[in-house]
């Protein structure tokens, strides 16, 4: 029997299942990066709610001053990214096309995945000084979710700066630009979550979920083609480059990378 989780520590979860909310806190200290074990824990937990009629609302965030800064480096090695990126776009699929409303919370750094976390959720409330950004490229490397989505959030535009130079942004910013729904300060963000969760919950559960499949009946095409082809590149592409294996080397043993262009 599948394990039921209402109030849970795991090894990389902290689980709250109190009907009609779901809690999950990314809880990997210090920057609660997001590492195989967790992308396991995360799909088991979120199998369970998705079967859970009396769950209409999956709140996520990352315990203590971080959401996550992203994917563990040392799963992009040669022997493990195919794995790693299996498992963490399937967990990025399951967000999609949950039939739950997700709300992502965000305070500190959200960074690679863990942006591609938040940034799949409905709605996403940011601390305004949260550090938002996909550094992938500083690592000779690309965030594929990033590379499908982000476009249609802040612009093709906007989506190409923050992807081809890997600049860091303010939670403001991010909200300025649409990644994020709406910053506020720190003290705020707890009850921000928490007043759209109760405007939620005064709503009918398979309204909802009917909502949300007709409201992204459209971008759920292309993220499927889209990613899938992101994903196919990468792997037979990008992971054949010199510079990627350069890339995650220097930032595994601390130095700069030495790139070749091959």
């Amino acid at each position: 029997m599948a394990p039921t989780f209402v109030e849970s520590k795991l090894a990389r979860l902290t689980v709250d299942i109190s009907a009609p909310v779901a809690h999950i806190v990314l809880s990997h200290a210090p920057l609660n990066v997001i590492d195989i074990p967790m992308m396991d824990e995360i799909a088991q937990v979120h199998e369970e709610i998705e079967t859970r009629s009396d769950v209409s609302v999956i709140v996520l965030s990352g315990e203590g001053k971080a959401f996550s800064a992203g994917v563990d480096v040392v799963a992009h090695t040669p022997d493990k990214v195919e794995a790693m990126l299996n498992k963490f776009h399937a967990v990025v699929r399951t967000l999609v096309a949950s039939k739950k409303v997700t709300v992502a919370a965000v305070r500190g750094h959200c960074l690679g995945g863990g942006a591609e976390l938040a940034m799949v959720c409905d709605i996403v409330y940011t601390v305004a000084s949260a550090q938002w950004g996909f550094p992938e490229i500083k690592l000779g490397c690309y965030p594929p979710v990033a590379c499908t989505a982000l476009a249609a959030l802040v612009g093709q535009k906007r989506a190409a700066e923050l992807i081809l130079t890997g600049r860091t942004i303010s939670g403001t910013e991010a909200a300025a630009t649409g990644l994020a729904t709406r910053a506020v300060t720190d003290g705020e963000l707890t009850a921000t979550v928490d007043r759209t969760v109760q405007d939620l919950l005064r709503l009918s559960p398979a309204a909802l979920a009917v909502t949300k499949k007709a409201f992204y009946a459209w971008d759920a095409m292309h993220f499927d083609k889209g990613l899938a082809r992101a994903e196919k590149i990468y792997l037979e592409e990008l992971m054949k480059t010199a510079d990627a294996h350069e890339g995650i080397r220097a930032f595994m043993e601390k130095r700069e990378p030495k790139w070749t262009g091959k």
